[in-house]
């Protein structure tokens, strides 16, 4: 195909191989000195500046997870209905029907921290590809965001930006934006927002892709839009944390065109229908290195490009450049050979280029040509299965022994609960997201049965009565003060509030969101958050079928708190299954399941009253939570459910109010409790639902609970006058307006962004 010569260095600016081992010119792409001699070991001469870029992508943590494998493969990714668990572009799952859904999270959150709109957008192109490379047809969006303090009003513009540029490309390519959280928090997210962005579809099973290159001679042909210089070394930059120089990393942030990626997901889709592929595979992180590396690695094959083939958008890219560029809206195929115009045919059919740039090889040799020279000679192996593996010390921190020793439920006793409602209610991490969602077009396709705002989307499936209910969920504080804890309730809060939408949790993708892995403490917080998820997917049955990590999210050496976001997707069996957390008839029954203790370590009150959090998070019984979960689903199929709502932050006054105002109603409460008022009222204890049923309904789903081994009081009714009343112990501690605490509520984060600049202290 090419000249069989020896591997050259282009001649030019590039240093020489002897250049970048005198001066150690490896180190600014992330390689250490340990690194870069295995790399030579590999190859058996020195690299030269292409092949260094190369092993330093492939070995990133972004692409390599070497901090992170070992602990990774805690988790549980196998069950009944898995069909592809990690390790491809996105988890499947089984649904009946010869159907599957197909779902991934990952984050974008460096480039979002240094160019908001594009870093949030392209984060969303990108997910979106995982998904349609997988054969399946994109249904549904949701994101997870941290940020810091609103009062800033650097964090208000990146707030801003964020959230524009999702719905800048979910609106364009029409893809309905359905859920998702966001949080704010300035002792945690100031310099480092989290950006994590969620994509979900369905195939039918005879559909499905995987990212493999194989049969010798067959193309590889890439398809998409041209490469440019935007991008270059996004995956080692997602490796390190943010200081001063980040800003200077801003062409490592792509330009996304969601126009053009909807051509190439049509294109795409019309490949698949038509069984013309044999793998294909987003070019993501690390680009064409990546995408073409690891489809070589998993067909156990070897791959030859020709560089001055692939469609580039700039003058004179070097090696370097066309391999480690980031630019969005490509993919990489392989085909039988001889189909190669069927591809083209397609791809003008959609006004898409296409180019053949090179072809599958045996053995195991990674080569790349250019301008009639072997710019790159590696066994490819050596990419993959042969990066670095690290097992980090682990260490408890300081802070963690020390927070134990505080009892917030001691200090917060006093407060007034009504006062603290309204304090609650109007802060920004518990007010409505009606700001951010309102800019996502959430209905088109009308497929939503569930908008924004429940406790979990809901998205109807076409021609059958099934529907898909997803949601993501996270607590970083509660995984700061206590990481097993906090990975359990992350998991089950997860699963509750899909179960509470009417569906059975079927599977999690997951984004693991930590600091960096080299500092014992921070390893030790990723260690047990791992071992708190992967226990709590154990007893819900829900494996992990793919996710990302995120380390190294850090601002001057100060690390996030501790964030893994798990985005959960569930089956509802049938459309009249779908429950929101709406109050809907006067005279409804509330009931309350599960059991409510002291714990308010970590909790919106405590953080809203204080500042500050301490203490330990709730505890998570992880067979209390399925047996709740168990009797939630089934009282929802039994027909005896209005309304179910999951008690989380804020605690079961927030969860009455929220449900109060959903429905346009009131509720009369009456509570029994040995805890002070406040603390009964906001305590954020697990494993616990509102429920609002038919009165006749009400001795059904209480010998339902007894079965169950569940907790069940009757606290109240569901009042025609829009009114919350809470009695304690029969005192009245809370009696205020629906309207009132409505207007608090949906005013929380318009108000923030509306705060001028001056008001920062």
């Amino acid at each position: 195909m090419w000249s069989e010569q020896t591997v050259v260095e282009r001649v030019g600016l590039e240093p020489t191989p002897e250049m970048i081992r005198e001066q150690k010119l490896y180190r600014e792409m992330g390689l250490t000195d340990a690194e870069y001699d295995q790399v030579c070991g590999h190859l058996n001469r020195l690299p030269n500046w292409t092949e260094v870029g190369i092993y330093s992508v492939m070995w990133s943590e972004h692409c390599s997870y070497k901090n992170s494998k070992p602990l990774l493969k805690k988790f549980p990714t196998e069950g009944p209905r898995v069909l592809q668990g990690p390790g491809e572009g996105a988890g499947v799952i089984d649904i009946g029907d010869g159907q599957a859904v197909v779902f991934k999270i990952e984050s974008h959150n460096h480039p979002s921290a240094i160019e908001p709109f594009q870093g949030a957008a392209t984060g969303v192109g990108g997910i979106i590809r995982d998904v349609f490379s997988m054969g399946a047809r994109p249904v549904a969006l949701l994101n997870s965001l941290r940020f810091g303090d609103l009062r800033n009003p650097r964090v208000r513009y990146l707030f801003e930006q964020v959230v524009a540029g999702i719905a800048h490309y979910g609106n364009c390519i029409g893809i309905p934006t359905v859920g998702g959280e966001v949080v704010f928090d300035g002792d945690s997210y100031e310099g480092n927002p989290l950006v994590n962005a969620m994509c979900v579809g369905i195939l039918n099973h005879d559909e499905l892709q995987k990212g493999v290159a194989i049969g010798v001679g067959n193309p590889v042909i890439y398809v998409g839009a041209s490469t440019g210089r935007d991008g270059i070394h996004g995956a080692t930059f997602a490796s390190e944390e943010l200081n001063e120089s980040s800003e200077e990393k801003r062409p490592a942030v792509q330009v996304g065109d969601p126009f053009m990626e909807k051509l190439l997901l049509e294109a795409c889709l019309e490949m698949v229908q038509k069984g013309i592929l044999i793998g294909i595979q987003d070019m993501g992180a690390a680009g064409l290195t990546c995408s073409s590396a690891e489809m070589a690695q998993k067909g156990e094959h070897g791959l030859e490009m020709n560089l001055d083939l692939v469609p580039q958008r700039e003058e004179g890219m070097t090696p370097y450049e066309i391999m480690l560029s980031e630019s969005q809206e490509r993919m990489l195929l392989v085909v039988e050979a001889g189909r190669e115009d069927e591809i083209k045919a397609i791809c003008d059919k959609w006004g898409l280029q296409s180019a053949v740039v090179g072809r599958v090889t045996e053995g195991n040799r990674y080569r790349l040509f250019h301008q009639g020279r072997l710019v790159a000679d590696i066994p490819v192996n050596t990419l993959v299965d042969d990066a670095p593996v690290y097992v980090r010390e682990e260490r408890v921190p300081q802070y963690y022994e020390e927070n134990a020793k505080r009892r917030p439920e001691e200090e917060l006793a006093d407060v007034d609960p009504q006062a603290a409602l309204t304090k609650v209610m109007s802060s920004v991490n518990i007010g409505s997201k009606r700001w951010v969602y309102e800019q996502y077009d959430h209905m088109v396709r009308t497929s939503t049965a569930v908008r924004p705002g429940s406790d979990a989307a809901v998205v109807v499936i076409r021609g059958t009565e099934k529907g898909l209910a997803m949601s993501t969920d996270g607590n970083g504080r509660y995984v700061y003060l206590d990481p097993v804890q906090g990975g359990r309730i992350a998991v089950a809060e997860s699963a509750r509030n899909v179960v509470c939408s009417g569906a059975e949790p079927l599977g999690i993708t997951d984004c693991l969101n930590f600091g960096s892995p080299e500092k014992p403490e921070v390893y030790w917080q990723i260690s047990k958050a791992i071992d708190g998820m992967a226990e709590a997917c154990r007893v819900l049955e829900t494996p992990v079928v793919g996710g990302n990590v995120s380390l190294y999210n850090e601002t001057k050496g100060n690390p996030i708190y501790p964030t893994p976001v798990v985005g959960m997707v569930g089956l509802v069996q049938k459309r009249e299954h779908i429950t929101t957390q709406a109050f809907k008839e006067e005279g409804d029954v509330i009931l309350l399941l599960g059991d409510t203790y002291a714990e308010l370590g970590g909790s919106e009150l405590q953080h809203v009253v204080t500042g500050q959090i301490s203490g330990r998070p709730p505890a998570c019984d992880l067979q209390k939570e399925l047996a709740v979960q168990q009797t939630v689903l089934v009282a929802i199929r039994s027909g005896w459910v209005k309304s179910a709502h999951d008690v989380s932050e804020g605690g079961i006054a927030v969860a009455l109010a929220e449900s109060c105002i959903s429905g346009n109603r009131g509720a009369a409460v009456s509570l029994e409790t040995d805890l002070a008022p406040v603390v009964h009222l906001f305590s954020e204890s697990q494993s616990r639902v509102i429920l609002s049923v038919k009165a006749d309904a009400v001795a059904d789903v209480m010998k339902l609970a007894e079965a169950k081994g569940v907790a069940c009081r009757q606290i109240g009714t569901v009042t025609e006058k829009e009114e919350l009343i809470i009695h304690i112990n029969g005192e009245q501690v809370i009696q205020q307006d629906v309207a009132y605490l409505s207007k608090q509520w949906e005013e929380a984060i318009p108000c923030a962004m509306k705060a001028s600049s001056t008001s920062t202290n």
